[in-house]
């Protein structure tokens, strides 16, 4: 099955900064066909009913209140449907937009103003933990972060970049691991503990699939960064 790493930095969106691009020639691929689909997974399929980009307050049943930005995120189920994150009532990933992958889906946002920075997936598997790292290093103190997992996002998880998420306000992250399910949203450099984060734990007695637990999945309605006024 080939791997087009160039085809899916160009694919993102036009207002990836050069960094990100650079990252993603190392780091991220996208496959020219999906992979094969068990006839155990079909009953999944209605997950792939978000075929919308725009999408009012991201399914979140009451109406946010200001200073809040509506998220919804939803983890990728097994390995063969793709995860979703939704934000201020826009699709920003998902599986039918073909811009998802295996590993962990990040999207960075900009706290006060709502506005997306760059959103792409981190290769879990075969990608260069060093880059990894340092892309996450880079995240702005601030930024909004929404996160979502597909497949096996532990394998290249190191302490460090466990670190960086906990500085987000990650409680669960220290203890992900094979094939868990995760969501997260939090906020860069703030070590304010989030809200809005789950996990399924990999576990033979509990999954919900062949090796694979659930899928896991949070909304709401995810504060503004508050904006410094310097004297």
């Amino acid at each position: 099955m080939k791997c087009n790493v160039m085809k899916f930095s160009f694919k993102l969106n036009s207002v990836m900064n050069s960094s990100f691009q650079h990252y993603t020639t190392t780091t991220c691929c996208v496959y020219d066909q999906p992979p094969a689909r068990s006839e155990i997974f079909l009953s999944l399929l209605s997950a792939l009913s978000d075929i919308n980009q725009n999408e009012p307050q991201c399914s979140v049943s009451t109406v946010c209140p200001p200073n809040h930005f509506s998220i919804q995120l939803r983890s990728g189920t097994a390995n063969i449907i793709g995860p979703k994150i939704c934000f201020d009532g826009k699709t920003i990933m998902s599986h039918v937009m073909n811009n998802v992958g295996r590993g962990l889906n990040i999207a960075v946002l900009n706290g006060e103003t709502g506005a997306v920075e760059k959103f792409g997936y981190l290769n879990m598997r075969d990608g260069n933990s060093n880059e990894i790292l340092a892309y996450l290093k880079e995240i702005k103190t601030g930024r909004i972060v929404l996160v979502a997992s597909y497949d096996d996002v532990a394998e290249k998880l190191t302490d460090k970049m466990r670190e960086i998420f906990v500085e987000m306000g990650s409680s669960f992250i220290t203890s992900v691991r094979t094939r868990d399910s995760w969501v997260f949203a939090g906020r860069a450099g703030t070590e304010q503990k989030s809200l809005f984060e789950k996990q399924a734990v990999n576990d033979a007695k509990t999954n919900v699939y062949e090796g694979w637990p659930d899928m896991v999945e949070v909304s709401g309605c995810f504060p503004r960064t508050e904006t410094v006024v310097k004297n």
